[in-house]
């Protein structure tokens, strides 16, 4: 039932909001993208456009959630990786899938850890440059030694999700 109290066909509720998706990615180039998506279901919509939506525009991760949901890593966005990105990003979205896209996006050079550089990266995007470089090396330094279980000095995808477990204010 929805906020109206209509009763929705749980098959029906995704494929309207795949509909309203695909309308969603068709408004933001409508001279790329084409109604009859059927004759060049690649297109993609460059990151300039994808960035300036009302949802990415002020987030300071917007290029880095953009490339890591996109299939090229440059941003630039098929109709499946914006209903990808929209997936994730969803309330809906199993807490696990949360984490792990978190993690992706934060971790900056791509080697499937969070290491010191990603994480200060992490940190100064987060607080938008609010503290010394001193603060955000003392927060990593803190961060790297509560978090990295098995002390390699960077955190796993395994080390990342124990610290979302005690944190469960961080994905909201």
């Amino acid at each position: 039932m929805n906020s109206k109290g209509i009763e929705l066909d749980p098959e029906l509720s995704p494929k309207v909001e795949s509909a309203w998706l695909f309308y969603r990615f068709q408004a933001l180039a409508p001279q790329l993208v084409t109604l009859d998506y059927t004759s060049n279901p690649g297109v993609k919509v460059p990151y300039e456009v994808i960035s300036s939506m009302p949802e990415l525009k002020d987030n300071p991760f917007r290029e880095r959630i953009a490339q890591v949901f996109s299939q090229d890593g440059d941003g630039n966005m098929t109709l499946d990786d914006f209903l990808d990105m929209f997936s994730v990003m969803s309330e809906m979205a199993p807490r696990d899938l949360k984490a792990y896209y978190a993690f992706k996006i934060y971790d900056f050079n791509n080697d499937d850890y969070i290491c010191p550089l990603d994480l200060e990266k992490t940190m100064i995007k987060l607080t938008r440059g609010e503290l010394t470089p001193e603060e955000v090396g003392l927060v990593c330094e803190k961060v790297i030694n509560e978090a990295d279980v098995d002390n390699d000095g960077k955190l796993s995808l395994d080390d990342f999700q124990n610290m979302i477990l005690h944190a469960p204010d961080f994905l909201r």
